[in-house]
């Protein structure tokens, strides 16, 4: 990697909210295991990303970190990987 390329980090989640104007929260959910137990339980992150491709509820995303756009806000919908079923 040269130095003027920056790696950028992305994510995949699902809409779970576009009442905002150019806003969507997206629902992160991975499975890590217990340190104790051992099991495997489900964590979850709500995270706010600008959406300029028009996702709406329900659909999966694709998400990249980028500069902060506002208070809450510092990721971008990349792609739309499904749409959701009407």
């Amino acid at each position: 990697m040269s130095d003027n390329q920056k790696q950028v980090r992305t994510l995949e989640g699902r809409v779970i909210s576009n009442k905002m104007e150019k806003t969507v929260t997206v629902l992160i959910e991975r499975q890590v295991q217990h340190p104790l137990l051992g099991k495997i339980v489900r964590r979850s992150t709500k995270l706010h990303a600008q959406n300029d491709l028009g996702a709406n509820e329900g659909d999966v995303v694709r998400i990249a970190e980028c500069r902060p756009l506002s208070k809450t806000k510092h990721h971008r919908v990349v792609e739309i990987v499904t749409r959701a079923e009407a």
